[in-house]
C-alpha cells in the first residue's frame, strides 16, 4: 500500500467517488420511476405477467460489458458520454425493480382492495393511498438490491472510459500497481454499505409500522 500515492491523488479520488455515487444512484431513481407504473401493470396483467417478467429477466441477464458497449450505438452518443452508463444501469435497475414492484402489488390482499372500493376510493386513490404503501416493503427490498448492484456495476464502465472508481482497476492492472485497486475496492464497498444502510433507514422512517420485516 503506497500512502504517498494516496496523498498525492486525494482530490482526484474524491472527485471519482462523487462521480461514482451519481452514476450509481441516478439510474436507480430513473429505474424506480419507470418501474412503479410498469410493475403495477404487470401485477394486473394476469397470465401475461410471467411472460413479461421472463423478458425482463433476460434483459437483466445481458452482460454488463456488452450493454455498456452497445449503448453508444443505440443512443447515438459519444463513447465517453456518461449517458451511456446511466442508460445501461437504468435498464438493469428497471428490469430488477419491475419484478419487486409487481410482487409487492400482488402481495396486497384482495379483501383490502375491495374494502377500499367499498369506502369510496377511486382507482388512482386506491392504488396510491392503499396498495402502494402496502407494497412498499417489497419495493424497498428490491431498491436495496438494485442500488448495491449498480454501485458495483459502475466499475465495469471503465471499459468505455467512464468507470469512476472502476478506472483505478484498469490503471492498477495496466501499471502493475496494487494501491489504486485496493483504494477503489474499499471505497466501493463503503459506498455499498452506506447506501444500503441509508435505504434501510429511510424504510424505517417512512414505513415504521413494518419495522424490518422486508429485510
Amino acid at each position: 500500500m503506497d500512502w504517498t500515492w494516496l496523498q498525492a491523488n486525494t482530490s482526484e479520488i474524491v472527485g471519482r467517488t462523487g462521480e461514482h455515487v451519481v452514476l450509481s444512484l441516478l439510474p436507480v431513481l430513473i429505474g424506480l420511476v419507470l418501474a412503479l407504473p410498469a410493475g403495477y401493470l404487470v401485477s394486473r396483467s394476469g397470465r401475461a405477467a410471467g411472460a413479461w417478467l421472463a423478458v425482463l429477466g433476460l434483459l437483466y441477464a445481458i452482460p454488463s460489458i456488452a450493454m455498456f458497449v452497445l449503448m453508444p450505438m443505440i443512443l447515438g452518443t459519444r463513447m465517453l458520454d456518461p449517458a451511456n452508463v446511466v442508460a445501461a444501469l437504468s435498464v438493469y435497475a428497471f428490469a430488477l425493480l419491475v419484478r419487486n414492484v409487481s410482487d409487492g402489488f400482488r402481495a396486497v390482499d384482495e379483501t383490502v382492495r375491495q374494502s377500499a372500493v367499498a369506502m369510496g376510493y377511486g382507482p388512482v386513490r386506491r392504488v396510491l393511498g392503499v396498495e402502494l404503501p402496502l407494497a412498499m416493503p417489497v419495493i424497498f427490498s428490491g431498491l436495496r438490491v438494485a442500488t448495491v448492484s449498480n454501485i458495483s456495476l459502475v466499475s465495469v464502465g471503465a471499459v468505455i472510459g467512464m468507470g469512476a472508481l472502476g478506472e483505478y482497476f484498469t490503471q492498477g492492472f495496466d501499471q502493475g500497481f496494487a494501491t489504486p485497486i485496493v483504494i477503489a475496492m474499499v471505497l466501493i464497498l463503503v459506498l455499498a454499505l452506506v447506501a444500503d444502510g441509508l435505504i434501510l433507514f429511510l424504510q424505517r422512517v417512512f414505513l415504521p409500522w413494518f419495522g424490518l420485516r422486508a429485510r
